[in-house]
């Protein structure tokens, strides 16, 4: 199963004509995960190859406004295209509320399930296929760093082998590599016969705006991508101390 990372928004404070304010989408099979939610998300996302409809849970790290000022006209819009699947909001404490206040903004009912889930340092949410991990950053709000961490995969691939033990390419095949037994003309293949050891997960870690912090460096450990929010060059090392950033 193919990952693939979208950078929808890298800038900081507000929007400019360069670029976006935060918010990154993972698209992992036919499900994306959007970490923050930034004024004009929505729009980036009109601009990419991800759908709205893909989007099933949004991880927000904390409540500036250039990090989650996206989500009521975002949750709005999936309404308007009749958006039936529910949608899980996570962040720190304060989420169940902030999105119950953004579901009475205006004159709006909507028509599928939005669900807020306050989350805690240490807290994993288990989906299907991989868990999202948080833990506590050091910024001067309630702020969240996230590690998206695939379960353990079925070994790699051996075709040739496949093919002597008379399995025809095609649907067995990725059954095989699915880790599922398949049967050939009254012989049971079982995937330890074609696949070799079993492979880590992947592993993405988004640290959210934060100064140096062991729990995120804890976090990140093993990761095949670290998206590092970074907002001051080491010239600034004083202000980013102040505003809790790196």
């Amino acid at each position: 199963m193919q990952l693939y990372i979208h950078f929808l928004g890298t800038g900081g404070s507000w929007p400019s004509v360069q670029r976006n304010v935060s918010a990154v989408a993972i698209k992992r099979g036919g499900e994306v995960l959007l970490f923050d939610c930034g004024e004009g998300t929505q729009r980036q996302i009109q601009r990419s190859s991800i759908s709205y409809m893909q989007i099933r849970k949004v991880f927000i790290t904390h409540y500036h406004g250039d990090h989650f000022l996206g989500l009521p006209g975002f949750i709005q819009t999936m309404q308007l295209n009749d958006r039936e699947e529910a949608l899980h909001i996570y962040g720190p404490k304060g989420t169940e509320e902030i999105v119950d206040t953004i579901l009475h903004l205006g004159h709006f009912s909507p028509s599928y399930p939005i669900i807020g889930h306050d989350l805690k340092s240490g807290d994993v949410v288990k989906c299907d296929g991989y868990e999202v991990r948080c833990v506590a950053a050091r910024h001067n709000v309630p702020c969240l760093a996230y590690s998206l961490v695939e379960d353990v995969r079925p070994g790699k691939f051996n075709k040739p082998m496949a093919l002597r033990l008379g399995v025809p390419e095609g649907p067995l095949f990725r059954k095989l590599q699915q880790g599922k037994s398949v049967e050939v003309k009254g012989k049971i293949i079982t995937p330890e016969m074609v696949l070799g050891p079993p492979r880590p997960g992947r592993k993405i870690t988004i640290s959210g705006d934060t100064m140096p912090c062991k729990r995120v460096i804890e976090l990140a450990r093993g990761s095949d991508v670290l998206i590092h929010d970074a907002t001051f060059d080491s010239s600034l090392e004083e202000r980013a101390n102040e505003y809790g950033h790196s």
